[in-house]
């Protein structure tokens, strides 16, 4: 009967798991804008676009979602009701 060592080999999915980490495309900030920009245009569905840049529809919900949060939050000088800054 054999006895496994402890030296095995990781199993499969640990190997792919570690294949699409390294392989997965990190979007930079500008990179995110203008995605979420060109839907904010309307110049053609959400779908096309995530589908056109390859990207998952969850990260472009994502992204809009941080893009448009500080909106929907006001700007802080008016929150407190202090009067913008004119120079």
């Amino acid at each position: 009967m054999r006895q496994k060592s402890g030296t095995g080999k990781a199993p499969a999915e640990q190997v792919i798991k570690g294949i699409r980490r390294a392989t997965r495309k990190q979007y930079s900030a500008e990179e995110k804008i203008s995605i979420v920009l060109e839907c904010l245009r309307g110049e053609e569905s959400i779908a096309a676009l995530y589908r056109r840049e390859g990207i998952a529809e969850s990260l472009y919900y994502n992204c809009s979602k941080e893009f448009l949060e500080p909106a929907r939050n006001g700007l802080p000088a008016i929150r407190r009701g202090r009067p913008p800054a004119t120079r």
